[in-house]
C-alpha cells in the first residue's frame, strides 16, 4: 500500500517529531513542521482544556503564514495525540477541537476506539495509533485505524519491551499501511535503519526535548545532554504503565531508580498522571538513544543534522 500523501509529500526526511508530554506546545510543533517533518503534541498538554482551541488556531494560521511567505517551502503537517483511556474525561471536547480544525493527523494511544477514528475520518483526516505489540496493532486496525506506531524497546516515555526488529517485523506479516517505528532513534543512520526493517517513517521524540523551542526547563534539558543510555530505568510506578524515564530526575525526587516499586496499573488515572508532580513535570521521561544528543539547538539545527546523516548513510550503503 502506499503511504497517503499527508505523510510524504511535505516532508523533508522521513520523520514524525512524537508529542512530548507537558514539553510540546504550539512553538515546538511550528518549528519541526516549519523545519520539513511532521511536529505534535498531547491533546492534554492545554491546561486548561479551553486552550486547546487556541492552540490549534495558532499552530493552523502559523503554517498558513508560513507557506504563504515560503511556497516553495511548505510546511509539513501536524498531528494530535488524544489518550483514548476511560480516565480522560476530556476526549470528547478534545476530539472535537480536532474536527473543528480539521487536524489532518491524530494519533490515538492506550485504547482503539472506532468512533474516535470515524470523527477524523469525516474530514479526511487520517488516525495512527500507537502499540507495543502485534495483538494491538491488529485491534487497532480492525477498529478503523489507518496506520501504526510500533513503540519498541528502548523508547521514550510509555514503551514496550519488544526488539523493533521482532515487532515490525510481526506487523508486516499481515499489514502494508502505514507504519512508523519508535525506540531509540536519534540519528540519520537509525531512521534509515527504521525503513531497512520495513518501517515508513520514523517516531522521534526524546532529541527533541532539548531543542531550544521545547517547553522543558533547562535542568531537564542539560540532563538529556549529558546522559546516555545507562542513566534509563524502565518503571510503571508513576503512572501505571510502563515508560522510560531518566534514573537522575528520580534521584532528585528523593527516590531510588534502581528499586521502584510496582504500580497497580487498574487504578491508573492518566489526567491525573499528566498534571501531578509526579510524573512528567518532576520524573522526566526519555528514550535510550540520547547519547546521540550533544547540545541544546534549535529544532530546525536537529533536523538539519538528521537529514545530513541520513543521507550519508544512504551514499555509504550504495557505495558498499
Amino acid at each position: 500500500m502506499a503511504l497517503p500523501d499527508i505523510l510524504k509529500s511535505k516532508l523533508r526526511i522521513p520523520v514524525v517529531g512524537a508529542p512530548l508530554f507537558i514539553v510540546s506546545h504550539p512553538v515546538l510543533v511550528l518549528a519541526q513542521c516549519t523545519a520539513g517533518i511532521v511536529g505534535s503534541f498531547p491533546a492534554l498538554n492545554a491546561r486548561p482544556a479551553e486552550q486547546l482551541d487556541e492552540w490549534l488556531a495558532e499552530i493552523t494560521e502559523g503554517l498558513r503564514n508560513h507557506d504563504e511567505k515560503s511556497p516553495d517551502c511548505p510546511a509539513a503537517p501536524f498531528a494530535v495525540n488524544q489518550i483514548v483511556h476511560r480516565s480522560n474525561k476530556r476526549l470528547e471536547h478534545d476530539l472535537m477541537m480536532c474536527v473543528k480544525y480539521k487536524v489532518p493527523i491524530v494519533i490515538s494511544s492506550l485504547g482503539a476506539v472506532p468512533e474516535v477514528n470515524e470523527a477524523i475520518h469525516s474530514y479526511g483526516g487520517i488516525v495512527l495509533h500507537d502499540i507495543i505489540n502485534n495483538r494491538h496493532a491488529n485491534s487497532a486496525i480492525r477498529k478503523g485505524a489507518d496506520g501504526l506506531i510500533a513503540v519498541a524497546a528502548g523508547a521514550g516515555g510509555h514503551a514496550g519491551l519488544l526488539s523493533p526488529f521482532a515487532l515490525v517485523q510481526e506487523i508486516r506479516e499481515w499489514f502494508d499501511g502505514p507504519l512508523l517505528l519508535s525506540g531509540a532513534i536519534a540519528t540519520g543512520r537509525a531512521i534509515l535503519a527504521a525503513q531497512a526493517m520495513g518501517a515508513d517513517l520514523a517516531y522521534i521524540g526524546s532529541p527533541f526535548i532539548s531543542t531550544t523551542e521545547a517547553r522543558a526547563g533547562d535542568d531537564y534539558k542539560k540532563m538529556i545532554v549529558d546522559s546516555n543510555s545507562s542513566d534509563i530505568v524502565y518503571s510503571n510506578y508513576f503512572t501505571g504503565i510502563h515508560g522510560n524515564y531518566l534514573k537522575p530526575s528520580i534521584a532528585k525526587a528523593g527516590m531510588d531508580p534502581d528499586h521502584l516499586p510496582e504500580a497497580d496499573p487498574s487504578k491508573m488515572d492518566f489526567e491525573a498522571a499528566t498534571t501531578g508532580a509526579k510524573a512528567w513535570k518532576d520524573i522526566w521521561g526519555c528514550g535510550q538513544g540520547i547519547a546521540a544528543v550533544k547540545e541544546i539547538a534549535p529544532a530546525s539545527n536537529l533536523v538539519a543534522r538528521l537529514e545530513q546523516e541520513y543521507h550519508a548513510a544512504k551514499a555509504a550503503l550504495c557505495a558498499a
